[in-house]
């Protein structure tokens, strides 16, 4: 149950900052961004619009990408471009990085907070003033593995 409540407690801090800058809380925005918190995957636009359509018909694909794009500009959500043409978004409040499935896409977090260090000696080592950093790994998932064992089988 912890993690039901550490997904609630993220979207009431979440609505509560969309409010503090001017927002209106319309009940589209709120279910954009509840699913963006209680997803485990990097949904793109599309999977999100697919996702809630049943239960808002009228809400259009656009209301989707212009609630993403106001969750972006709030720091709520980070756009996530693998070089696919569809953009990803990710909802996590802790620092983390990615590992792509390079046979189907998917993204997986992980953490590795030694990384951090690197940034620090980057800025030293080059005079930079650093502000942020980003990691990419790239491998076959478990699921895309046994599919490959399967099929090598037949």
């Amino acid at each position: 149950m912890k993690m039901i409540d550490t997904h609630h407690d993220h979207f009431t801090e979440s609505l509560e900052a969309l409010k503090e800058t001017g927002v209106r809380i319309t009940p589209q925005r709120k279910a954009v961004l509840n699913y963006l918190v209680e997803s485990e995957v990097h949904p793109t636009a599309d999977d999100i619009f697919q996702a809630l359509s049943s239960d808002f018909p009228n809400m259009s694909v656009a209301t989707v990408y212009n609630n993403l794009k106001l969750f972006k500009q709030t720091g709520l959500v980070k756009e996530l471009t693998y070089g696919d043409s569809s953009s990803r978004f990710d909802f996590n409040s802790v620092p983390h990085y990615h590992i792509i499935c390079s046979e189907c896409g998917k993204i997986t977090d992980f953490q590795y907070p030694a990384l951090e260090e690197v940034e620090h000696l980057a800025g030293l080592v080059t005079d930079y003033e650093v502000s942020h950093h980003r990691l990419e790994i790239y491998g076959v998932c478990p699921e895309c593995s046994k599919n490959e064992e399967s099929a090598s089988r037949r």
